[in-house]
C-alpha cells in the first residue's frame, strides 16, 4: 500500500509540476534518477536535486531552446517587468517576437507621454509547444497573449507601479452603481467560475491604491495604435468608464473569467 502511495505521489507531483512550468515534471524525473547517484544527502534529496536542475533549465537552457518554438523570454527593462518575479521562474513569461517587440515599443512610447506609467505583466504563454495549455487561462497557447496589470494610483492621485495583490490578480475595479454590472450577470446565471481570481491573489497588499483611470487609459491607447494588435479583453464597465470604442477591445463571455483586475492583449 505504501508503495501504490509513493507511486500514486510521484505522478501528482510530476503532473503538478508540469502543469504550472511545462518543464517542472521533467526536472523532477531527472531528480529521481540522479538522485540515487548522489552521496551529498542534501544535494542528494530529490526535491532539493529537481528544484536545482529545474532552474538550471530554466535560466540557461530554455531561454535558448524557446526561438526554435517561435517564442522568446520577455524583454524586462525600466520600463516593462513582470508583477512577480515568479511569472519568469515559473516559465510563464515567453512570447513570439512580435509580440516581444510591441512590448518594448509600447512601453518606450508610453514613457514619452508619462514615465509614471510603466507596463507590468503577468501571465503571458509558455516557451514550448502551440496549445500546450497555460492554466486556468483557456487561451494563453501560441506565444501571442499576455496579461497587462490595471494602473494603480496613490490616493493623492500619484500614478505608481505598486500591485494590490501579489499575483497582480484578484482585486477588482469593480463596477460602480451606475454601471452596466456584467459580473452579476455572468455569476447569476450559474457561472460560478467568472470571479474565482479572487482566490489567486497570493495576499493582497497597498488597499489604498487606487484604480487609475488616466494611467490605464494611456496604457490600453498606447497598444491599440499598432495594427498588430487582434483583439483586448477588459470587463464592459470600465470600457465605458474610459470611454474607449475600439473595435478590438471586446467582452470575452461568461465562460472566461472577470477582467477588471487585468488587461488580456493578444495579437494577430
Amino acid at each position: 500500500m505504501i508503495t501504490i502511495f509513493k507511486t500514486f505521489m510521484k505522478f501528482a507531483i510530476f503532473g503538478f509540476a508540469t502543469v504550472i512550468t511545462q518543464i517542472g515534471g521533467i526536472a523532477y524525473l531527472l531528480g529521481i534518477l540522479l538522485s540515487s547517484s548522489i552521496k551529498n544527502k542534501i544535494i542528494g534529496n530529490t526535491f532539493v536535486l529537481s528544484l536545482i536542475i529545474y532552474s538550471i533549465l530554466t535560466y540557461a537552457a530554455v531561454p535558448l531552446l524557446a526561438p526554435q518554438y517561435g517564442r522568446v523570454p520577455i524583454t524586462n527593462s525600466e520600463k516593462i517587468s513582470a508583477v512577480n518575479p515568479l511569472y519568469k521562474f515559473l516559465n510563464r513569461s515567453y512570447v513570439t517576437p512580435e509580440l516581444n517587440q510591441l512590448l518594448s515599443a509600447t512601453a518606450k512610447n508610453i514613457s514619452k507621454i508619462n514615465p509614471s506609467v510603466k507596463i507590468k505583466y503577468m501571465d503571458a504563454n509558455f516557451p514550448f509547444i502551440n496549445e500546450f495549455p497555460l492554466l486556468p487561462h483557456l487561451s494563453h497557447n501560441d506565444g501571442k497573449k499576455i496579461d497587462i496589470s490595471l494602473v494603480f494610483a496613490t490616493p493623492e492621485g500619484n500614478i505608481t507601479t505598486k500591485q494590490k495583490s501579489n499575483s497582480g490578480y484578484g482585486v477588482f475595479a469593480a463596477p460602480l452603481p451606475d454601471e452596466e454590472n456584467q459580473v452579476d450577470k455572468c455569476l447569476g446565471a450559474g457561472y460560478f467560475q467568472y470571479d474565482y481570481p479572487k482566490y489567486l491573489t497570493f495576499g493582497k497588499k497597498n488597499l489604498a491604491l487606487q484604480f487609475s483611470e488616466i494611467g490605464t487609459k494611456l496604457l490600453m491607447q498606447e497598444f491599440l495604435k499598432s495594427e498588430a494588435i487582434d483583439m483586448m479583453f477588459i470587463e464592459p464597465h470600465l470600457k465605458t468608464r474610459l470611454k474607449l470604442d475600439d473595435r478590438r477591445i471586446r467582452y470575452h463571455g461568461c465562460k472566461a473569467v472577470r477582467h477588471d483586475d487585468h488587461i488580456h492583449i493578444q495579437i494577430k
